[in-house]
């Protein structure tokens, strides 16, 4: 199995001399993916198997890993290439047994700088399942649906075509047919009118209203019972990971004759396992376990901890009982296997065929014998061992000699880094400083004013690259730790101070470059900390990455190396990277477990002063959250006094408490005094909505919104927009409606946990007194909330509950809404507006030992427009019933 190898081709004037990347035998692996397919398209095939089954163990994971430079990416692109039959055999591989049937694989590169996230990796699953030229009518309208709501105005088509691992994959050229062709027909079973744009943008209601009623007309969604509910899911990135089960379930639906097998290579899944609490792993494990009916097939560092019930929570099944093939010592296939070294046999025929001349192996028994030896079977030290010999031909014109190979790994790899010119060896030496790197970066980071050394270095077979990544090229793993290791004992060895140096370089050229693509600016920041920790350099540039990271809300983890977070006495860097990272998960679990992180950076006092403000706030932050009144309060208060960069955010912060505790001539006096740069307009729409003056929180809000907008800030403007969506649903349905789908568009892009349940209290709050499911659909909403440690969010959601009782006219369920509000939030004086509220709108008097609020207007005002607004929704809710 091989290919010209361009880079080798180039390295001689002998035409003669030919080399090619050859792929050794792995008959084994090879047998092990056969038999998989075997055992699973005969599972799949009998009487029984159902797709939608989501509670039997699954059974379609093969798994092959090892050390690093063993081959196993090599194993994962040739394992593809030969399932798609475009890898000539040659004698080592048999084909698949044809009653399999069609097998269309695909493969994605998992590796942390690759840029692959969970919506790329289903799009990439998707691009495959086209091969098979059938269309996916459950899966294409679901994924539409999310589609116009994350990628408004961008088609799904020109995404594609822009995205170099995407196009590449031979399904993109059918995909826009197939879903044009199942949207249409969704279009006419529904009876809405037939063109596939007026699917899309009609009323999600309606569609998933005719689709629930008259599904029974499109034969491949008539069975498909969790279909409805994903479409009326809100189409963010945790209702696309459940996608995929739609996907199979269309695959599952096909005739007999259309029906392939999807072969799903997962490649470096090391970067997936180790990312911070297994954030993009539980997805991709949802996407495992919802697709029965494909082979996975996962390479990596790492086995597989599916089978372990420790993980129960990080991920969606773990355990024994659900992959009882992942578990040691399983013989059935798919299963877990070690990818071992090469056999000497193996060797042996990769080095007669790795280089020849004339047709035949360029290196004599002897070299090849000793070769063999010294690799102990690593197919990365063939591979140096290869380049080596042809470097030392072309430049005798004869072949080298048997004692020019007599060395272990780490000899050769320094033997080939000596044989580099000085110019390139003093580059290798500063990217073996940093993950990835770019040309420009490698050479400012060895101190040159010109690129040939870095580009003579990227052209040479140790160094991979990756087109898509935010910095495309990287150092093979192996030969960075080496190259550090074996460079005290060269020639030319750098001192510390050398070393110290060129970091200094490297951290200052990161700094350097631009970081206003999101995915830079996580990288960046990402090496940037190692750097800093490592070497003990100050934290510069890093701080205003740092406050631009947490600027607007856009909360991708940093994903600092396990080296920056370890060790008991903290470095600055470290106590930035944890708090980074701490800021980032805050989004993903409970409050409490942040605070506490954020607790011991402030108690380590290792950050400096302008930094000490950013573990600081948000922990103000968490308390709050947490309903830890007074210590929200202190924090927010001794940041809002330093003025500081996040002193306007504080004073924020402190007006919030003082609306908490329905202070709201104090909160409005200090919102005025905010600014653009405050959030002001934001901060007065929370202040007017509780007066019941909801046309002024309205233009609060969308002015909020709109400014955000306008200087690009994404997340600010999904959090106003929630708050418009809250705001608009006590008095306008219609409009609630529209602003709370815009809210979710604005939302997709970003990870605002707050604002994502606020949007779903919205629309609790409109369909208050009409929905007759609205406590359950308000119990759901609570559970989430009170996982995530939201204490205002909780309190929203028990006065919507005290909303629909009064509109319904039930003073039992007001009675039993009032109870669970002052039970669960209402806190001293904290949250005592919102108990108030719900006697002033049922035009009641308070109870006396209820605390007062102080209120922007006159308590009969107040009164009088929350009488109103109920009044007003009972004459709706009486005439949608009477229609």
């Amino acid at each position: 199995m091989s290919q010209s190898d361009l880079r080798a081709l180039f390295r001689s004037n002998d035409r003669e001399v030919k080399a090619v990347d050859y792929f050794a035998d792995r008959r084994d692996e090879w047998d092990s993916v056969a038999r998989s397919l075997v055992h699973l398209v005969r599972e799949v095939r009998a009487d029984g198997f159902d797709v939608q089954d989501l509670e039997t163990p699954r059974r379609n994971v093969l798994t092959f890993y090892g050390v690093g430079g063993i081959g196993k990416s090599t194993l994962s692109r040739c394992v593809a290439q030969h399932l798609t039959g475009d890898l000539p055999v040659q004698g080592h591989w048999p084909p698949l047994d044809e009653s399999l049937g069609p097998v269309v694989p695909v493969r994605v590169d998992l590796s942390r700088d690759s840029g692959v996230d969970l919506e790329s990796l289903i799009l990439a699953v998707r691009l495959a399942a086209a091969e098979i030229g059938q269309p996916m009518p459950t899966f294409d309208l679901a994924l539409q649906r999310y589609w116009e709501h994350n990628h408004p105005g961008e088609p799904l088509e020109e995404y594609v075509r822009r995205r170099t691992r995407l196009s590449s994959l031979p399904g993109a050229r059918n995909l826009s047919a197939q879903m044009q062709s199942a949207l249409a027909d969704v279009a006419q079973a529904v009876a809405l009118p037939g063109t596939v744009g007026q699917v899309v943008g009609h009323g999600l209601r309606t569609v998933v209203r005719a689709l629930r009623e008259r599904q029974h007309r499109i034969r491949a969604l008539a069975e498909c019972s969790r279909f409805a509910d994903l479409l009326e899911a809100t189409p963010d990135q945790d209702a696309l990971s459940y996608y995929p089960h739609l996907l199979a379930w269309d695959l599952a639906s096909l005739p007999a004759k259309h029906r392939a097998t999807l072969v799903v290579l997962l490649d470096t899944f090391e970067d997936v396992g180790d990312r911070v609490h297994r954030d993009l792993e539980r997805l991709v494990q949802r996407l495992v376990w919802l697709m029965p009916n494909a082979l996975f097939v996962v390479t990596g560092r790492n086995r597989l901890q599916w089978d372990d019930s420790l993980l129960e929570g990080q991920l969606d099944w773990a355990g024994p009982e659900c992959w009882p093939q992942l578990v040691g010592g399983a013989t059935r296939e798919p299963r877990q296997h070690t990818v071992g070294y090469l056999s000497a046999g193996d060797c042996e025929t990769y080095l007669s065929q790795r280089l020849t001349r004339d047709g035949r192996p360029m290196m004599d028994d002897a070299t090849r014998r000793l070769i063999t030896a010294n690799s102990h079977g690593l197919p990365l030290y063939l591979d140096l061992a290869a380049m080596r010999f042809l470097d030392l031909y072309r430049r005798s014109g004869n072949a080298p000699s048997v004692h020019d190979f007599n060395l272990d790994f780490p000899a050769l790899v320094a033997r080939t880094f000596r044989d580099l010119p000085p110019d390139v060896r003093r580059v290798v030496r500063s990217v073996s400083l940093l993950d990835t790197f770019s040309v420009p970066l490698a050479s400012a980071a060895a101190g040159f004013d010109h690129d040939a050394p870095a580009q003579n270095l990227v052209d040479r077979p140790f160094v991979d690259h990756d087109p898509g990544a935010p910095w495309p090229y990287r150092l093979h793993a192996l030969v960075r730790d080496t190259v550090r290791e074996a460079d005290s004992t060269s020639d030319d060895r750098w001192t510390s101070a050398d070393w110290q140096r060129a970091a200094r370089r490297a951290f200052g050229a990161l700094g350097q470059e631009d970081k206003s693509h999101r995915g830079r600016l996580v990288s960046a920041l990402r090496q940037g900390l190692a750097l800093a920790h490592q070497f003990d350099l100050p934290l510069g540039w890093l701080e205003d990455a740092a406050f631009q990271y947490v600027d607007d809300f856009v909360w991708e983890p940093v994903e600092p190396p396990a080296a920056v977070l370890a060790g008991a006495s903290p470095t600055p860097a470290q106590a930035l990277a944890t708090t980074l990272s701490a800021i980032a998960q805050r989004q993903r679990r409970h409050r409490g477990s942040t605070a506490q992180q954020l607790r011991d950076v402030l108690r380590a006092g290792v950050l400096p002063p302008s930094l000490d403000e950013l573990p600081r706030y948000f922990l103000a932050e968490c308390d709050r959250d947490l309903g830890n009144f007074q210590e929200s309060l202190n924090g927010m208060q001794r940041v809002a006094d330093r003025g500081g960069r996040l002193a306007a955010t504080a004073r924020r912060g402190l007006i919030h408490l003082a609306r908490r505790i329905g202070d709201f001539p104090q909160a409005r006096g200090a919102a005025l005094h905010l600014g653009t740069e405050g959030r002001q307009d934001r901060v007065l729409g929370d202040l007017w909505w509780p007066q019941g003056s909801i046309a002024l929180a309205c233009s609060a809000y969308a002015a909020g919104r709109d400014q955000a907008l306008a200087t690009g800030q994404v997340g600010e403007a999904a959090l106003s927009q929630a708050c418009l969506a809250f705001a608009a649903a006590f008095q306008d349905r219609p409009r609630a409606a529209e602003q709370i789908a815009r809210a979710e568009e604005l939302l997709a892009g970003v990870s605002i946990r707050w604002a994502e349940t606020q949007t779903r209290i919205a629309a609790l709050v409109r369909d208050a007194g009409i929905a007759p499911d609205l406590p359950e659909r308000a119990e759901a909403v609570a559970v989430e909330a009170v996982e995530a440690g939201l204490t205002s969010s909780v309190a929203y959601i028990r006065f919507a509950e005290c909303l629909h009782a009064l509109v319904s006219g039930s003073p039992e369920a007001l009675t039993q809404a009032r109870g669970h509000l002052m039970a669960d939030c209402v806190n001293g004086v904290e949250f005592a507006y919102l108990a108030e509220l719900t006697y002033l709108m049922a035009d009641e008097e308070p109870p006396s030992d209820l605390p007062r609020a102080e209120w922007l207007d006159s308590v009969p005002q107040v009164r009088a427009r929350w009488v109103g607004l109920v009044e007003d929704r009972r004459h709706e809710s009486a005439a949608q019933q009477g229609a």
